[in-house]
């Protein structure tokens, strides 16, 4: 068996020991990601329910305006 050079030994530590320590910020930067893109999707969701309330109001009070100007015809 054929010795490994010790500088390639550490060398492959380091590497090993550099992506171990970067893991944890790794996780939290990709949970932040997906936190902040899950909040910015319900802010999307939240303003397209009351634009679509918006016009469901516009349309019963036009209904209703219709209804009353109508009453007032029979009379």
């Amino acid at each position: 068996m054929t010795e490994v050079n010790s500088q390639i030994t550490d060398a492959v530590t380091q590497t090993n020991v550099k992506v171990v320590a970067e893991a944890p910020a790794q996780a939290i930067a990709s949970l932040y990601q997906v936190a902040s893109s899950s909040a910015g999707l319900s802010l999307q969701n939240a303003v397209n329910s009351q634009q679509a309330m918006n016009q469901i109001s516009n349309a019963v009070i036009s209904k209703a305006v219709a209804l009353i100007m109508q009453i007032g015809e029979k009379g």
